[in-house]
This record gives structure tokens, sequence and C-alpha cells, in this order.
């Protein structure tokens, strides 16, 4: 399943637009693709849907707090209910819990309400040249992720004032309800309507992060690139994702790679693979040549008689193995180069040259008959 989109990105507003922005964005964009203005076209009926659950959480003050301190997570329907938040599924305690979640609610949300939960994942991309790839390097790239308020101190509260303890859910987020089923009083937990889950109320609330405690906030931050990495693969930086909750640990950064082509060498592997052009005169006569390498150029002495396609390797002048263990060879493929552009004098010369060489041809046949 595709990751949502970001619902400030999806109605083309910053993280500080006001209501009014907000509504105007959404106003221009629902005009736009509208499934009546673009009939029978799926993607602008799918951009609509998008236009409109983004402004249904950014227009609604309870659920933009939400959503500015935990994301997606922070509005969908089972993140109070799941017990774990950002860190995954909880599980049922004993039969009470299953009881309470058949109910509505279950009594994992009471225990997660204001439990530590680490932060989510950032993912990002960087791009490197081939050797940078091989030999490994530093890049410095920018993400955007969730931080905890510096002017609140994540409190999400005023400088000055506090959050007051819920007086609806004693400050555990959810509140127990009693139902009478055919087996008795049953009893079970859902959110505290009245704090909406956060087990404290926010009078004043933070001008910086509006009460949330978070901010997003784009950030420069340094990724090393292991020697031997390829295109595809990814690399995990604990910790460097979005900030926890309620102090838990902050989640990873994900960077995935992506290696440019080059000019002249493929990779297959830890292999580097190379064609090289050859005169005529060098693969008949042989002789040293420079072959291009990712060290610079190396000496090679070509053997007499070398034939269009020949591959000769060059140990340990490939990637180094991302496992340890050295680095891989270079394989390179000759390819011959035709003269073109020939004189008289050279042209006469290739036409002695193949006569002779259709006599030893000849000869060397009359040989194997007798």
């Amino acid at each position: 399943m595709a990751e949502k989109r970001d619902y400030y990105e999806a109605l083309g507003i910053n993280r500080s637009a006001s209501d009014d922005e907000i509504k105007k964005a959404f106003r221009k964009l629902a005009k736009q693709y509208h499934p009546d203005v673009n009939p029978g076209d799926k993607s602008a009926e799918t951009r609509f849907k998008e236009i409109n659950e983004a402004y249904e959480i950014l227009s609604d003050s309870e659920k933009k707090g939400r959503y500015d301190a935990y994301g997606h997570a922070g509005v969908d329907p089972n993140f109070a209910a799941s017990g774990g938040g950002f860190g995954g599924f909880s599980g049922f305690g004993d039969f009470s819990d299953i009881l309470g979640t058949i109910l509505g609610g279950g009594r994992s949300a009471a225990s997660s309400a204001n439990s530590p939960r680490r932060g989510g994942r950032v993912t990002a991309s960087v791009t490197i040249s081939f050797e940078e790839a091989a030999f490994g390097c530093e890049k410095d790239i920018e993400i955007s992720r969730v931080e905890e308020c510096e002017t609140c101190s994540g409190s999400g509260a005023k400088p000055g004032t506090s959050a007051e303890k819920c007086t609806e859910c004693g400050g555990s987020g959810v509140v127990t309800q009693a139902r009478r089923t055919a087996f008795g009083v049953m009893q079970s937990t859902a959110e505290c309507p009245k704090c909406g889950g956060r087990g404290k109320i926010i009078r004043t609330p933070c001008e910086k992060c509006r009460g949330a405690g978070r901010v997003r906030r784009r950030r420069s931050v340094t990724v090393k690139i292991p020697a031997g990495i390829d295109s595809g693969q990814a690399i995990n930086m604990h910790g460097q994702g979005d900030a926890g909750i309620n102090g838990g640990g902050g989640g990873d950064l994900y960077v995935g790679v992506s290696v440019r082509r080059h000019e002249i060498f493929e990779r297959e592997g830890t292999s580097v693979l190379l064609e090289m052009p050859i005169s005529f005169t060098k693969a008949a006569l042989g002789g040293e040549a420079e072959v291009p390498t990712l060290d610079g150029k190396v000496k090679y002495t070509i053997p007499e008689g070398t034939q269009t396609g020949t591959t000769f390797r060059l140990r340990g002048k490939g990637i180094p193995s991302l496992r340890g263990g050295g680095r891989g060879d270079q394989l390179v493929t000759v390819k011959l180069q035709t003269p073109t552009h020939l004189t008289k004098e050279q042209k006469e010369l290739l036409r002695q040259l193949e006569g002779t060489a259709t006599e030893e041809r000849e000869h060397g046949k009359r040989k194997k008959k007798k």
C-alpha cells in the first residue's frame, strides 16, 4: 500500500497556514479536481478524495493538533486502541481485554495513553556517483521530521503556564463505560471525550506548536555512505526520524540510495565491467595498453593475435564488498577498432596482408590432407 501523502502538501500550504488559508486552498483545489468538472478522470477523482481527507483533518482543531503531533497515526481511528502508537500492536493481556475490545476500546488504550512511544519513520533519498558508491562518502541531505517544540519544551502549553490534568479521566486519557448485556454488566474503556485521549487539558496553548508539543522542521543530516553500496539499497539511521512521544525514543531515518550511471564502467555485483576499444595493429601484434580503472589508468600487455570479444581480468580493481573480504575484479572486454579513412598505400598493404594470410591458410590445409 502506498504511503499517505502529507496533508499540508496535499493542499499546497505551509504548516503555519491559518484556518482561512486552509479553507481557501481547499476550495480552490476542490473546484479544480471535482468529479463533475473531470468526468471519467480517475486520477482527478483520487486527487479530490485526497483533498477532502486533508481538509477534514486540518479544518478540525483537535484533529489538526493530533496530526501535527503524531502524523497520520494520530488521526487513525485505531491509533488510541492499538497499544503501540508508532511501535505496533501490543496484543491482549487477558479475557477482560478481549471483552473490552469487543465492546469498544480495550484496556490497551488506558495503558498507552501516556506511555512512551517511539517516533515515526522518516524516509529520504540520495543520489551518488559510481565512484562514491564504490569507495564510500558522506552526503548532507535535507529532511523533514517532527521534533519537540523548543518554545514549550514539548508540553504544548504556553511558556509560563502548564497543562492541567483532565478531571474527566483523571489523566489516563480514557474513561470507563458500563453496558448491560446478556452476560450482565460489562465494562469497557474508550477515549476520553473531554481531552481527546491526551489525559490533560491545555488552557493556554503554545503559539508555536498550537498545543501539540511537537513541530515539523527541515534539518540537514549527514549520511555516511558505506563503500560498496548499490542502487536500490538503503541506509538506516537509528533515532534520526520523528521525535518520540512521552519520552519515547526517536524513530529511524531510512535513506534510499540511487547511483548515477558511469560513462564507461558498468557494475555486476562487485565486478566492474569495461568495453575497451583497441586498434587492429595492437590486436594483431600485441603490445602495452593503458586501461582505465576506478583507481586510475593501469598498464596491461595485450597478447599477440587478440580477438575482438576477448575478456581479461584485473584482480582487485572492482567494487569493495559490503560484507568485507576485499574488492572484486575488473573485467575488460576487447573490442576491435576497424580503421577508417585509409590511404591508397594503407589499403594496398592490407590487401597484401590478406593475400599472405590466405596463402598461409591454404598451405595449412594442404599439409593436413597429406
